[in-house]
């Protein structure tokens, strides 16, 4: 078996990626393979000036450094991949730095932005309950679209309060569903017992008229059709209420670590974006209200 065929089954069994991960990993190096192939060098046995030349090359000219920086990573974990199984002695990448990337702060609504997206739902269309329920779960349990899409009616526990929600990499955490989430997920349910559910779709917990799973677009168009009707001008997306979540349980003084929990982050260094949220928030009251300022 090859080293790359090798890779894959180590990036979908040993780490535990989804299939779309592992894509992704394997798309971001065949960049480097036609490189190392183009200039008659073998991909495992690359050294450190060739994986420069390619960086200078090659990754300099593709996208910006987001986009950069992942790539990268995707190389730095083939190499970490050689080392561990033997395959080589020393990892060549280890000396590449990381594209500096901008820090952009996520948008954020307010609790009253977020009571005005509410009112403007309409209870009396048909979808009017799901379409509550959905942005109940969003912005009270801080989904990912992803995770809202593919969650499943088994993996709800109303009774407990809890859902078990499978996020990025095939990794199951629990979280919690709030008492107002719970009561219009009820109203929706009594909805979703009168559709003709598609086979492939009863456990599905959000469904279109149809019968069938909601997809992603679906999700963003209801969420930018509210926020219109509201009359919010933020540049908002289903990720918004996500954001909004963490960064009001935050400044009403829960826990970085409980915050990662319900989040699903991996690092706690992905978190911390929300002090930072936090912290322009203090910056602006102080603007606002110390008396040196005015």
């Amino acid at each position: 078996m090859s080293h790359e065929k090798e890779y894959h089954t180590y990036l979908k069994l040993e780490k535990g990626l989804s299939p779309n991960s592992v894509l992704a990993y394997e798309q971001d190096l065949d960049k480097l393979r036609t490189f190392c192939e183009q200039n008659g060098i073998n991909i495992a046995h690359a050294t450190p000036d060739d994986l420069h030349r390619f960086v200078q090359e090659v990754l300099s000219g593709i996208g910006n450094a987001r986009s950069q920086a992942r790539i990268l990573s995707g190389i730095h974990s083939f190499y970490r991949f050689l080392v561990y199984h033997n395959y080589i002695d020393q990892d060549p990448s280890e000396l590449i730095e990381m594209p500096k990337r901008e820090q952009h702060l996520p948008e954020v609504l307010t609790v009253e932005e977020i009571d005005r997206m509410i009112a403007a739902i309409d209870l009396s269309a048909p979808e009017g309950h799901r379409n509550r329920a959905i942005i109940e779960m969003l912005y009270g349990s801080g989904l990912r679209v992803s995770e809202l899409t593919t969650l499943r009616l088994s993996r709800i526990y109303l009774n407990e309060g809890y859902m078990l929600i499978e996020g990025k990499g095939s990794k199951q955490r629990l979280v919690p569903i709030s008492p107002v989430a719970i009561e219009w997920f009820g109203y929706w349910l009594q909805d979703r017992s009168l559709l003709d559910v598609k086979p492939e779709f009863v456990d599905y917990a959000f469904l279109n008229r149809y019968g069938r799973g909601l997809t992603r677009a679906m999700i963003f168009t209801i969420v930018k059709r509210l926020a219109a009707e509201a009359g919010i001008r933020k540049t908002i997306s289903p990720h918004t209420l996500r954001h909004s979540f963490a960064t009001h349980l935050l400044q009403n003084g829960a826990d970085l670590r409980l915050i990662q929990q319900m989040l699903g982050h991996e690092s706690i260094t992905t978190t911390e974006i929300y002090t930072h949220l936090d912290i322009q928030d203090l910056r602006q009251a102080v603007l606002k209200y110390h008396p040196a300022n005015r």
